[in-house]
């Protein structure tokens, strides 16, 4: 997949839709997934599924500053490890691909290892290494979403179109203009697989990493939250998760790599 193939032409007088069916579908989706909320939390108890407004209610509340402190240390936890995660994981994509000799260690060892081994347990070990902390947080994170890394920018350097790189070597000599303007463009769509699926990934994690193994974030919360059955942080909670997932992709990742896949055409 290339990224500098220029974009196909549009038909002279069709306009395509302002609003997409599936964003339609997506925005009826969620009208009748509140409406089904409002209406079950009429008939079972609070305790159970509170209502939308005393969600809310608490949410506002973690805008004050303790609470907030706690989301915006779950948000660290969660982009520190995904950052870690993806560079030792491109680095290691990259000693398997221009490595031979680690290609088999890598590939057929290192990775189904990785794949295999459960996050929970990554934790524990941390737990006795490192004691109760967000360092352990962090690491046990950065572990259950090396995989991922792996995999995707290795996919991505296996794919390459050897024949499009072979021409851009021949028209120039010059390997930084070689990369920057065929690698690249190539392995964008992989980086930005790579990174999305960890974001995603570590938002799952990082509560179970943080009720277990650490003395700060929304996992610390959602813990004491469980023990005075205040369903109200709960919800909360998953509603913010939910929400920083929701605004990474449109407004981080999906934006930025528009950008770049525009830039790269435009050169």
């Amino acid at each position: 997949m290339s990224a500098t193939a220029a974009a196909p032409s549009r038909p002279r007088g069709k306009r395509e839709p302002a609003v997409s069916r599936g964003s339609l579908a997506a925005f009826g989706f969620t009208v009748a997934a509140f409406l089904i909320w409002v209406l079950v939390a009429q008939i079972v108890p609070p305790y159970q599924i509170p209502g939308p407004a005393a969600v809310l209610a608490r949410m506002a509340d973690f805008f004050a500053p303790q609470l907030g402190r706690q989301l915006l240390t779950s948000l660290a936890h969660v982009v520190i490890s995904t950052a870690a995660a993806f560079v030792i994981g491109a680095a290691l994509a990259f000693v398997a691909h221009y490595l031979r000799i680690t290609r088999l260690t890598v590939d057929t060892y290192l990775t189904p290892f990785l794949n295999a081994f459960p996050g929970i347990a990554w934790l524990f070990l941390a737990m006795l290494w490192f004691g109760v902390n967000s360092f352990t947080v962090v690491f046990a994170l950065t572990m259950t979403l090396l995989p991922f890394s792996i995999i995707n920018i290795r996919a991505g350097l296996d794919e390459m179109d050897r024949d499009f790189l072979e021409l851009g070597r021949s028209l120039t000599r010059g390997r930084v203009i070689s990369f920057r303007k065929l690698f690249v463009p190539m392995l964008v769509p992989y980086v930005f697989a790579a990174l999305r699926t960890s974001f995603g990934v570590a938002w799952k994690v990082v509560l179970t990493a943080e009720l277990f193994g650490g003395n700060a974030g929304v996992g610390y919360v959602l813990n004491t939250a469980r023990l005075q059955f205040d369903t109200e942080t709960i919800f909360a909670i998953i509603l913010f998760i939910l929400l920083f997932v929701t605004l990474a992709e449109t407004c981080v990742f999906r934006p930025l790599q528009r950008v770049i896949a525009r830039r790269y055409r435009g050169e």
